[in-house]
C-alpha cells in the first residue's frame, strides 16, 4: 500500500471515530463553552493547567476544538474596537500545550470548526442528520455555514480516491478522474445550500486571526507561554487539504503570492493531511501523463476535472461577492450615510470592518480567489476546452 493510500486509510479511520466527548477531568471545557458569549471581559475562564497527559489523539481533536472556540469568544466578545491583548495563563496555557501535542497552531482553525465539530443525532442517518458539537455566535446562519461547509468536506471524500489509484494505467486513471468531476460537482451542490447572511455579521469576527489582521497588528500575548506576542492566521477554507491535494493532482501552480500563503495554511492542517498533500505532489506528474499518452477519452476526463474545480472556484467567487463584498460596501455606505434602520445599525455594528476586503486568514479575497481561479484555468490541455472557459463566469 503507498503511502498516499496509508493517508487516505487513517483518515477515514478518523471521520468514523470522531470524538464527542473528552475525559472526565475535562468536563469543564463543556461547561465553560456554554458561557461562549460572557458578559464582561474581566471574567476569566476556570481552565485547568491540565496538558492532556493520556489522551488519544481524537481526545485531544476534541481538546483543541473547545480551547480554540473559548480563546475566539475571549479575545473577540467586544468586537474589533477593543480586542484583547493577550490570552489569560488559565487558558493560554493548557491551549498551547495541546496544541503542542496536535502539531497545531493555538488559534480555532478550518480542522476544529469543521471537521472535528460534528457529531449525527442518529448514526445511521444521512448528512442531514448533522449538529454541531460547539457554536460561535451568529445562531443559526453560523451553524448553517459549518454545516455546510462540512457537507462539501464530505462530498470530496470519493475524489481523494484517485490520490491512491494512480499507477499509470490509463483506463483505470480515466475512471478514477470521471469519479473526479463528479466529487468536485458534488462539492459545489452542496455550496449552494449556503444561505444569505452565513458568512457576513457577527460570526466573522469570531473566525478571526491575529496576523495580517490592523485590529491586532502587533498579535496576541500568550501569558505562560512567551512575553512576546505571537501572530496566527484565523479559520479559512485554504485550511482545508481538498482543494490542496486536488491542486497537487492536476498540477495547478500558483503564482509566487497566493501560492506562498496556500502553503502557509498548510501549517494550520492536521500533520497527517500536511503529509499527504506532500506525498501527493511526490508523485509523477497526472497532466504529463496525459499529454504523453494522447488519448482523447483520458484528455476529456483531465479537462473536465479542471473545468469542475474552474467552477467551483467561480461560484466561490459569487458568494464571497453576494454574501461578503456586496453587504461590506452596504453597511460602509449606511454608516457614512446615517440612513439606517436601528436593525440595520445592529447588524452593522457586528460585522467586523476590518475583514471588509480581506479575508478571516488575512488574504485580500478577492483578488486571491480571482488569482487561484485563473491560475486554475492554465493547466487545460484541450484548447477548445480554454476557449470555453474564457465564458464561464465572465461578470466576476
Amino acid at each position: 500500500m503507498c503511502s498516499c493510500q496509508k493517508a487516505l486509510t487513517e483518515k477515514r479511520k478518523q471521520i468514523k471515530n470522531i470524538c464527542t466527548e473528552t475525559p472526565k477531568h475535562w468536563d469543564y471545557l463543556n461547561h465553560e463553552q456554554q458561557k461562549m458569549q460572557p458578559s464582561s471581559k474581566t471574567e476569566l475562564w476556570s481552565v485547568e493547567k491540565d496538558t492532556g497527559e493520556g489522551m488519544i489523539s481524537t481526545k485531544l481533536r476534541l481538546a483543541h476544538l473547545a480551547l480554540s472556540i473559548m480563546t475566539m469568544g475571549y479575545v473577540w466578545q467586544e468586537g474589533e474596537g477593543d480586542p484583547v491583548k493577550a490570552l489569560p495563563q488559565n487558558l493560554a496555557v493548557p491551549f498551547w500545550a495541546v496544541s503542542q501535542k496536535l502539531g497545531l497552531p493555538p488559534i480555532l482553525t478550518h480542522a476544529d470548526g469543521v471537521l472535528a465539530n460534528w457529531r449525527k443525532r442518529d448514526p445511521d442517518g444521512y448528512n442531514v442528520n448533522l449538529e454541531l458539537l460547539f457554536r460561535l455566535p451568529g445562531g443559526e446562519s453560523a451553524r448553517g455555514f459549518f454545516v455546510v461547509t462540512l457537507m462539501v468536506e464530505l462530498a470530496a471524500v470519493p475524489g481523494l480516491k484517485l490520490c491512491g489509484v494512480y499507477d499509470g494505467d490509463f483506463a483505470v486513471v480515466t475512471r478514477a478522474l470521471e469519479v473526479l468531476s463528479q466529487a468536485i460537482d458534488r462539492m459545489k451542490e452542496a455550496l449552494k445550500l449556503i444561505l444569505c447572511g452565513s458568512i457576513s455579521g457577527i460570526m466573522r469576527i469570531f473566525l478571526s486571526g491575529w496576523k495580517d489582521n490592523p485590529t491586532m497588528a502587533d498579535g496576541l500575548v500568550y501569558e505562560g507561554v512567551q512575553a512576546e506576542p505571537l501572530e496566527f492566521s484565523g479559520g479559512s477554507a485554504a485550511q482545508s487539504s481538498l482543494l490542496h491535494c486536488f491542486d497537487e493532482l492536476l498540477g495547478v501552480k500558483h503564482e509566487e503570492k497566493s501560492g506562498a500563503f496556500l502553503t502557509r495554511m498548510r501549517d494550520y492542517m492536521p500533520p497527517s493531511h500536511k503529509r499527504f498533500i506532500e506525498d501527493i505532489s511526490c508523485m509523477p506528474s497526472l497532466r504529463d501523463f496525459v499529454l504523453k499518452r494522447r488519448d482523447e477519452s483520458l484528455t476529456e476526463a483531465f479537462d473536465r476535472c479542471v473545468d469542475r474545480l474552474v467552477a467551483l472556484r467561480s461560484y466561490h467567487l459569487n458568494i464571497v461577492s453576494r454574501f461578503i463584498s456586496i453587504p461590506a460596501a452596504h453597511a460602509k455606505k449606511l454608516c457614512a450615510g446615517g440612513s439606517a434602520s436601528l436593525e440595520e445599525h445592529n447588524t452593522v455594528g457586528k460585522a467586523p470592518i476590518s475583514l471588509e476586503e480581506r479575508g478571516t486568514a488575512g488574504s485580500g479575497i478577492m483578488s486571491f480567489l480571482k488569482v487561484v481561479r485563473d491560475q486554475t484555468k492554465s493547466v487545460l490541455i484541450s484548447s477548445c476546452t480554454i476557449e470555453k472557459q474564457t465564458f464561464l463566469d465572465s461578470s466576476i
